[in-house]
């Protein structure tokens, strides 16, 4: 099995209204899909990201305030999972609970880094 890594992307400038009931599902949403990764031994690691963040560009001196948006959409969250290839890591991703309110996910294959 190959390491993927699932970067959720949603457009913060049109956030889904819902309800406290509405969001409470979503969340249940999301928590059964990552249950059932696991119990695939699939799910690795995931978590969602905090609005508010800084960015060190040149040579490590310039810091800026965040997030910052590279068109319309922002990083909302991370997952590493298993999959035997990308088509797989793929079509695991299909049923993302993202899709229902607009969000994307990009799927990028992990590297080894050893020698």
């Amino acid at each position: 099995m190959k390491k993927f890594l699932y970067i959720f992307r949603n457009d913060p400038a049109t956030p889904p209204k819902m309800s406290p009931e509405e969001m409470q599902d979503h969340m249940k949403a999301w928590m059964t899909w990552m249950q059932e990764l696991s119990e695939k031994n699939l799910f690795i690691d995931g978590l969602p990201l905090a609005p508010e963040g800084k960015k060190v560009s040149g040579d490590g001196s310039v810091v800026t305030d965040g997030p910052f948006m590279e068109g319309k959409e922002v990083v909302g969250g991370y997952m590493l999972l298993y999959a035997e290839n990308l088509a797989h890591a793929t079509e695991l991703s299909k049923v993302c609970p993202i899709f229902d309110y607009g969000g994307q996910v990009e799927i990028r294959e992990t590297m080894d880094m050893e020698q």
